[in-house]
């Protein structure tokens, strides 16, 4: 996004800090609006929501995200340009976010008219917009100060990866406390075709190793090793598991397992473990810093 100039000459962002940036905006969207995007009754109200209002909540969600990235977070000092622009992208993420969760729950398919689709991802979207916009003012971690050898003694001590795990866990069983007792779980897990499920997997685990390795989420190098691709790969894998395993738990704790088969069984999991994954990385960050 936009860079936050200290004169009146904009400067250029790297294109790995701008990514970085993105990733934290995505993560504090999906943070702060995951319930909403598997909630029934926001779906419906996108369903029936006159046109009209549509555009007036889209519009009226672009005004708040102008007052949030002009007065609030850490960049007070840009200017308006600066400010519309950022709002403008963020409302864009939010918009490109909500399309692809609901895509991959089942929500917007070949049935569904095109005023259905815009309602429910415009009305998805003001929420993962303003939690995109957050996320990029608030959590990126500025203030602590570094010691490289300290974060390497730590990293490298077996009590940190069984801390991390333990961490990780609380995280993903937090997160998909929050989702798991609601019928829409077991709605999506019976409507949604195998592939849906792939997908969400899939974004599950780009979600996770976005937020521990790549994205700087509340300075996660902190947390995690990074030096090796195999330390990212099995961070990323065992993040996973940990949400698949936290979901099923909570799933079983809440009985949503009784009287399904086991192929809905594995869907409930798959479905949760997008909420969990975030639990297991950005909300262990979270709890930590």
């Amino acid at each position: 996004m936009a860079a936050s100039p200290s004169d009146s000459a904009p400067r250029l962002r790297p294109v790995s800090d701008s990514l970085r940036e993105y990733g934290r905006g995505i993560a504090g969207g999906l943070l702060f609006s995951l319930p909403l995007l598997y909630t029934m009754e926001v779906w419906w109200a996108g369903f029936t929501s006159h046109p009209a209002s549509v555009l007036g909540y889209l519009v009226a969600t672009y005004v708040l995200l102008l007052g949030y990235n002009r007065y609030g977070g850490f960049r007070r000092d840009v200017n308006w340009f600066d400010v519309f622009t950022d709002s403008l992208e963020e409302l864009g993420l939010g918009l490109v976010v909500s399309v692809i969760v609901l895509v991959l729950v089942g929500r917007i398919g070949r049935g569904t008219s095109l005023q259905e689709a815009v309602g429910m991802v415009v009305v998805e979207a003001g929420t993962v917009a303003i939690g995109v916009s957050v996320g990029t003012a608030q959590l990126g971690g500025q203030h602590r100060k570094e010691d490289p050898e300290e974060d390497r003694r730590r990293l490298e001590s077996a009590d940190h990866v069984r801390a991390q795990l333990v961490i990780a866990f609380c995280g993903a069983v937090l997160f998909a406390a929050n989702v798991a007792p609601t019928e829409e779980i077991v709605m999506i897990a019976t409507e949604t075709s195998p592939w849906h499920l792939l997908g969400l997997a899939v974004l599950s685990l780009l979600l996770g190793g976005l937020i521990l390795f790549q994205s700087d989420f509340t300075q996660a190098h902190r947390f995690t090793r990074r030096r090796l691709r195999r330390d990212v790969l099995a961070g990323t894998v065992v993040t996973y598991a940990l949400a698949l395993i936290s979901s099923a738990l909570v799933l079983w704790f809440f009985g949503r397992f009784a009287g399904n088969g086991p192929g809905i069984c594995v869907a409930q999991v798959v479905v949760l473990g997008l909420a969990s994954t975030l639990g297991a990385s950005a909300g262990r960050l979270l709890i930590q810093s």
